[in-house]
């Protein structure tokens, strides 16, 4: 059985994090996608000023998995705090010497809260490694956070804790009423460091129709 990262953070008021497989895929009622209807895995899902979740206000949203049973994603403009790398190493029995870094942690959204993710360049892989679209993959084991902490790592990441899902429909009807727009996703605004102008940058790439 592979193994689990289970985070301990004094420094930011986040209790026990753990960082696991990504979650099965969302089940519910309701077939696939209809033909005309796109997946927005790899996009990017923006809140609107219609959109009167708190939660959710002004977020900007990587999806990971969008099919017939319901949809999931990442929100990707919401830092919470710096976890320093070395104890977190010497949990899992990585080595963690001369490692004096952090890893800055966002809020990936409501859904299991203590489960982690690490978005980042595809070019890198290791154990639970999976290409979500383009030059963005997802990996969940505490393996990346050791080759990050030694410089061996993915060129660009994000790690999210917690995620953000739909049920089969939902996320469609939300978008219907103008709760959210989707636009496309790029790496260069996803690993951006600047989260405070995300919401504004990704929310003017939307597509006017005339």
């Amino acid at each position: 059985m592979a193994r689990v990262l289970v985070l301990t953070l004094s420094a930011v008021a986040l209790g026990a994090l753990a960082v696991l497989a990504p979650p099965r895929p969302l089940r519910a009622a309701g077939g696939p996608l209809a033909q005309e209807e796109k997946s927005l895995t790899g996009q990017f899902l923006v809140a609107t000023e219609a959109l009167g979740d708190p939660r959710f206000a002004r977020t900007v949203i990587y999806m990971i998995r969008h099919d017939g049973s319901g949809a999931m994603g990442l929100i990707v403009n919401r830092p919470v705090g710096d976890l320093p790398l070395a104890p977190l190493l010497r949990q899992f029995g990585l080595d963690d010497q001369g490692v004096g870094s952090t890893i800055r942690a966002h809020y990936g959204g409501p859904v299991e809260s203590g489960r982690g993710f690490v978005l980042h360049t595809a070019e890198y892989a290791t154990e639970g490694t999976e290409r979500v679209a383009g030059d963005v993959a997802l990996t969940s084991r505490p393996g990346v956070l050791g080759d990050i902490a030694h410089g061996a790592g993915p060129r660009r990441f994000l790690f999210a804790l917690g995620y953000a899902g739909w049920a089969a429909g939902q996320l469609e009807n939300e978008i219907d009423v103008g709760a959210w727009i989707t636009v496309p996703a790029d790496s260069a605004l996803l690993f951006d460091a600047d989260d405070a102008h995300k919401w504004e940058r990704a929310t003017a790439r939307r597509r006017l129709t005339i």
